[in-house]
């Protein structure tokens, strides 16, 4: 069965163009929204429960379907362990056939490409920073104010009249705090 999916971002826009393409295409059921693509998308959750072996889902153009090219390989990877076909009309990708699926393997091959090299530049930078004695991450240990407020949880604990709940209180830090404060060795 061939199935159609059409979105648009918001309210004010129309899904018509849409709509009418994928009815062109031989879609017998099409699911449609209007949602941001950063927002939940039940409509989409909907058609990815309904899909089965051999089904197709067309859409009209491939940022209709995925937030990202990430979400767009997992999606169409899925597709492709389930017997599913994907076509994009306005991308001549279509993964029911073997130029479709070469296609669709080349952009997944680029998108991976992309990442290992951000993730290489990433480790460069990160090593040129080292070798100038930059030290990346959160400072280790407390702050001075850090320390004398564990200072003096260790002095309100120790008297034995104050419960850690009461501790927090006067100090204003949370149960979970007072318990780390308490476990606070100072540097010598």
């Amino acid at each position: 069965m061939l199935f159609g999916y059409a979105r648009v971002s918001t309210q004010d826009q129309n899904l018509n163009l849409q709509l009418d393409d994928l009815k062109k295409a031989g879609c017998q059921k099409i699911f449609q929204e209007k949602v941001s693509s950063a927002k939940d998308r039940p409509q989409l959750q909907k058609l990815l429960e309904t899909l089965r072996e051999g089904d197709t889902l067309i859409v009209w153009k491939l940022d209709r379907l995925g937030r990202s090219l990430k979400e767009l390989i997992t999606l169409v990877n899925d597709f492709q362990q389930k017997g599913i076909g994907f076509r994009s009309l306005n991308d001549a990708i279509d993964t029911t056939t073997a130029q479709g699926r070469l296609v669709f393997n080349i952009f997944a091959s680029l998108a991976e490409f992309e990442r290992d090299l951000i993730r290489e530049r990433t480790r460069a930078g990160l090593s040129a920073a080292r070798a100038r004695g930059r030290q990346g991450g959160k400072p280790k240990g407390l702050t001075k104010e850090a320390q004398a407020k564990a200072a003096a949880v260790k002095t309100l604990y120790a008297g034995k009249d104050k419960t850690v709940a009461e501790i927090g209180q006067i100090l204003n830090l949370s149960r979970a705090t007072v318990y780390r404060y308490l476990q606070w060795e100072p540097e010598r």
